[in-house]
């Protein structure tokens, strides 16, 4: 350790971004390097396990050198590591695991084992860099704090009373946001990654062309995004004159561009809503000092603009980096594990679990 300093390495591997950064106290982001295995993907319109978790052996090392450099750091530096051990794909979560108990063993380094989900609530604790082009927060989040996870595999909402203090207050029951985007990209014809090419599609059409359904659940935060996706294709097939028995692969060929772009706009609309509407029934409730907002859906304009809209608070939002899946968040909250003195890891024992829920 450097005097006081706690500066933590973490490396986050969970899907098909090879991530590493290099964070101090908790706060001071200096390095974030990402390698993404997107392109890769795109020809199969979403993401295949067994290429994912080639393209981590192939570029685990180099990205936790070049974050190591970025960071300006040796390993004398480095005070400990972090790793997400869950939840999210088996094979690429290997990768990142093995590679951290491997680094934890030969640098004598403790490891911290974390939540992914969790680390995209802690990206939000970052408030300096040492990096150019990084919007920072202005302060760290104050506690008691509510907060929104939307991403590809998650919609959640919590309520933190403090460091590793929390409840989970309700989470999606089937689809989570990214996957209804996903799915809706692919019922309209927009190719891989879909959640960013219908929010620019949506951007050319007409946001309340067509009424779609929020579902009800039983749990009062609990969420659901199948019916909406299901809604979105009886809509497709009805605009094109056609009944439920038209394959949804032959609906593209059929919408004309303003039918693509009014549907787009529709559902973000709707799926945004949804989580504002919760989002205000947990503010009422607890009535938070901070809301925050982690996950690749964090960067959604429209999501930003229906929370603004919605909440009688004012969110500080990530850096748009700072939103997908990235190495720093998984070091940041690898900082609140040491500096709370929570448990490390075995790095001879620890395993993956893709499952882990909060």
């Amino acid at each position: 350790m450097l005097g006081t300093r706690m500066i933590v390495l973490g490396i986050e591997s969970s899907c098909d971004e090879t991530a590493v950064g290099v964070v101090q106290d908790g706060h001071m982001l200096r390095s974030n390097i990402v390698a993404s295995s997107m392109s890769l993907h795109a020809q199969y319109g979403g993401v295949v396990p067994e290429i994912a978790a080639r393209s981590h052996i192939e570029a685990i090392i180099p990205v936790i050198e070049e974050a190591l450099a970025a960071a300006k750091c040796t390993w004398n530096d480095i005070d400990a590591i972090a790793v997400t051990y869950g939840a999210g794909l088996n094979g690429s979560l290997l990768i990142g695991v093995l590679a951290a108990r491997t680094l934890a063993i030969i640098k004598r380094k403790p490891l911290y084992a974390v939540n992914h989900v969790i680390g995209h609530i802690y990206a939000n604790f970052l408030t300096q860099t040492t990096l150019k082009g990084y919007q920072m927060r202005r302060q760290q989040p104050e506690f008691p704090m509510l907060g929104i996870i939307v991403s590809g595999g998650h919609s959640q909402l919590a309520i933190w009373r403090n460091h590793f203090d929390y409840t989970l207050l309700g989470q999606t029951q089937d689809d989570a946001i990214g996957e209804a985007f996903d799915k809706v990209a692919k019922i309209i014809g927009l190719p891989y990654p879909g959640g960013i090419n219908v929010s620019r599609l949506a951007q050319q059409g007409n946001r309340d062309a067509f009424q779609l359904p929020k579902a009800r659940m039983a749990g009062k935060y609990d969420f659901s995004f199948s019916g909406i996706k299901t809604a979105v294709l009886r809509l497709a097939q009805e605009q094109v004159g056609k009944d439920y028995s038209l394959p949804s692969y032959e609906l593209s060929g059929l919408l004309n561009e303003q039918q693509k772009a009014d549907i787009a706009a529709s559902f973000q609309r709707v799926a945004c809503e949804t989580i504002a509407d919760k989002a205000l029934l947990a503010y009422q409730e607890f009535v938070p000092k901070s809301v925050v907002v982690g996950g690749g859906v964090a960067a959604n304009t429209e999501l930003r603009e229906c929370l603004a809209r919605t909440l009688p608070y004012s969110i500080e939002y990530l850096d748009l980096k700072l939103c997908g899946d990235n190495g720093a968040m998984i070091a940041a909250l690898g900082c609140f594990h040491a500096m709370e003195q929570q448990a490390t890891a075995n790095p001879y024992t620890l395993e993956t679990a893709p499952n882990l829920s909060m």
